[in-house]
């Protein structure tokens, strides 16, 4: 295995139980080796003397990734997982045409047009055409159901090229009467459309049921939109009672949501499937104090529910500088992680050791298409985790445009040169 025996940074690391001053200090602003320096020179020079396109048996390398992505703490994966695949924000810069994101959402006759040119150049680079290219059946879907937001009052608007929701309070008066409002709410009756009934009895019987609720923007990521960042730090701080029957308020919703949901698709709760993935970036706003008084009970309390059993589905995205909460996330179980990429690969397994860890290839890395760094931060990783595993390469965060094919090649170069496992 060449360049990746799992040593060197791993012994730098202070593995002494952490105290929660030194959490605050987690980063992963660790000097690179010179040998993996070495590596990613040498592989960079057979890359360009191949017209760009670093060397990888592409045939091999997919067969490869079934095996490691299906299990990334097997012990027989032939090599690092690899989740770095590219997406529909890549299109544009690739394509050379202006970025236009709404238009690429609402449109879906242009949308296809440009995936279909995009899967053209990925099919000879990445050897997989990555994108979606068949039309939706507008006779399969079900109407549209309101969401947490809506039951909290926050317009979901376009700005910026993303969604944003607004805030629906401001002050602590408005949020008493807020929650007033919520807790009369008859959730069933509030977010399903008044021709439910109709097109779920019409739908069932041609074998299609209602989407499930698995996934929400995390509770304090929900709870900064709705009241604002500053806001919620002030309730927590003055006033911890209302920012408790807020907290709690927010998990009596998402539970009632997805019970109503699973009752409509069918299931008890006895059947219905489990899982939960959480995505909450402004986690990194509150210290463990007060995110243990506010957003670990809402996820201990999902978690209780969706997920109650060893090995049912616990994840979380947050990509930011949350390091500080890796030991609450650790009390929690978590089986599957996406942090900010200050958060260095060996204190996630440090605390949290049975997930599977996505990361921590930093966004803008990738998407500047800096050769270098993604090979460097490979390397550093896949060090790092050593001979644990359970590791997926990929962005932590998002995967932006101006990301282009040839670098996603060179990951994959990389990991089938440098990321083997030998048994």
């Amino acid at each position: 295995m060449e360049g990746c025996e799992s040593v060197g940074i791993l012994a730098s690391l202070d593995v002494a139980a952490p105290t929660i001053a030194r959490e605050v200090r987690v980063t992963n602003e660790v000097p690179y080796r010179n040998e993996h320096r070495e590596l990613a020179a040498r592989l960079l020079r057979e890359t360009d003397a191949n017209g760009g396109l670093a060397p990888v048996d592409l045939e091999k390398f997919w067969a490869d990734q079934k095996v490691a992505r299906a299990d990334p703490f097997g012990r027989d994966i032939p090599q690092l997982a690899f989740g770095a695949s590219l997406t529909g924000e890549c299109v544009f810069d690739e394509l050379g045409i202006e970025e236009d994101r709404w238009r690429y959402q609402r449109d879906e006759e242009w949308r296809l047009s440009l995936n279909r040119r995009y899967n053209d150049i990925a099919e000879r680079i990445v050897g997989r055409r990555l994108l979606g290219e068949s039309r939706r059946d507008p006779t399969r879907a079900y109407p549209a159901t309101r969401g947490l937001h809506d039951v909290f009052e926050a317009e979901n608007v376009w700005h910026c090229e993303s969604w944003w929701l607004k805030q629906s309070a401001d002050n602590e008066d408005e949020l008493k009467a807020l929650l007033d409002r919520v807790d009369a709410r008859d959730i069933r009756s509030f977010i399903l459309p008044e021709n439910w009934a109709e097109e779920k009895e019409r739908l069932m019987a041609l074998g299609v049921k209602p989407r499930l609720y698995r996934g929400q923007r995390g509770p304090v990521t929900f709870a900064t939109s709705i009241y604002g960042a500053e806001n919620l730090i002030f309730l927590i701080l003055d006033n911890p009672k209302l920012a408790e029957r807020f907290r709690d308020t927010i998990l009596r919703v998402i539970l009632d949501i997805a019970r109503v949901l699973d009752e409509e698709a069918g299931y008890t709760p006895e059947t219905a499937p489990r899982g939960w993935y959480w995505c909450d970036d402004n986690s990194a706003l509150l210290n463990p104090e007060m995110y243990r008084l506010f957003g670990y009970p809402i996820l201990e309390g999902v978690f209780g529910r969706y997920s109650p059993d060893l090995g049912d589905g616990r994840g979380q995205h947050s990509d930011s500088a949350m390091g500080h909460l890796l030991p609450l996330l650790g009390e929690l179980g978590l089986t599957a992680t996406n942090f900010g990429p200050t958060v260095p690969v060996a204190e996630i397994r440090r605390h949290i050791p049975g997930a599977v860890i996505s990361g921590e290839l930093a966004p803008f890395t990738y998407s500047r298409n800096d050769r270098e760094g993604i090979i460097l931060e490979l390397l550093r990783d896949f060090e790092m985790v050593g001979d644990s595993r359970g590791l997926v390469f990929a962005t932590a965060g998002s995967i932006n445009n101006g990301t282009r094919l040839t670098s996603m090649r060179l990951a994959m170069a990389a990991i089938q040169r440098y990321c083997r496992y030998t048994s």
